[in-house]
């Protein structure tokens, strides 16, 4: 079957990985490496008057649990997920399995967008572009017909151009529908989807689909039996929704994320408080480690 087929299936489909599995019992995102990022998300949210925030792609909750801790009642918290609303979230935390018709403040997409199945296509030895058919039980693959959609083509010319055999792409058309319907929803406030992206002119030649199960790499399947995601085409992203982009350990930074070790006199005169900063500091320096969390993009919309 082509990929997006498969990938669906093998993510949310009826047993799906996401059906049943937490993110975080597979992968390290922003959000579980340091409560300093739940932090720079209150002060965002401080700065532009944004008196609600909207978490699509929920997982458990544990942002907005954070969120609810820092400033409890501050903020009316919403979750959306595919899975269950987690029990153990203070009953202040709302939740859905589908996205509110109008939203007003901030919406926030923390590697969703990843996670959304799009088409792989491939150039084949005549240079013409084809989609990728795949067998999701064993994972062989083959080349299908000519990709003879219009959206397809347009987008592949504009944003990710096949010349070479073997060249392969992931079609972001599918993640920009699910992003542009989202944002499309917010009257007014700020809209933020953050994942790992590349732009035109540095785009993976063979793709970037990979899989992940219990905090490590593992080999890509579409049988259900672990995470599988491809890195974004954030520039594509930017433009479908009128977007700004900037990466994350910059938009940190400007938010008071701070990675600067505390002075070593701390240890001596208070050393809970040296160990609290210490901790502090090491989340913060994770967060926007180049090479890290911090190359994430942040695609920032707002609607005034």
């Amino acid at each position: 079957m082509d990929w997006r087929t498969a990938w669906e299936a093998a993510l949310y489909g009826a047993d799906g990985f996401y059906r049943r599995e937490s993110p975080a019992e597979h992968f390290r995102t922003s959000v579980h490496a340091s409560g300093g990022f739940a932090a720079a998300v209150l002060e965002y949210a401080r700065r532009h008057r944004l008196r609600s925030v909207v978490d699509l792609g929920a997982g458990r909750g544990e942002l907005l649990g954070a969120l609810d801790a820092l400033a409890p009642g501050e903020l009316a918290l919403h979750g959306v997920d595919v899975r269950p609303r987690p029990p153990e979230l203070h009953e202040r935390i709302t939740w859905s399995s589908e996205l509110p018709d109008r939203i007003v403040g901030l919406l926030f997409a923390n590697e969703l967008l990843d996670n959304v199945p799009c088409d792989v296509v491939e150039c084949d030895a005549d240079g013409v572009v084809r989609g990728v058919l795949v067998d999701p039980v064993g994972g062989d693959e083959q080349l299908g017909e000519p990709v003879r959609d219009p959206d397809v083509l347009e987008w592949l010319e504009r944003w990710w151009p096949l010349t070479e055999a073997g060249a392969r792409a992931e079609v972001g058309v599918t993640r920009e529908a699910v992003w542009s319907d989202a944002v499309a929803r917010l009257e007014q406030g700020v809209a933020i989807a953050i994942d790992y992206g590349h732009l035109r002119a540095d785009r993976p030649p063979f793709g970037s689909v990979r899989s992940y199960r219990d905090g490590h790499e593992v080999t890509v399947a579409l049988d259900g039996s672990c995470d599988v995601t491809a890195h974004v085409a954030v520039d594509a992203l930017a433009r479908a929704v009128d977007g700004a982009l900037v990466r994350q350990r910059d938009a940190l930074r400007d938010l008071g994320t701070d990675g600067t070790r505390p002075p070593i006199g701390l240890a001596s005169t208070d050393p809970r408080a040296y160990v609290a900063a210490l901790s502090a500091a090491s989340g913060a320096a994770e967060l926007t480690a180049a090479g890290g969390l911090g190359d994430f993009w942040w695609v920032v919309s707002e609607v005034r």
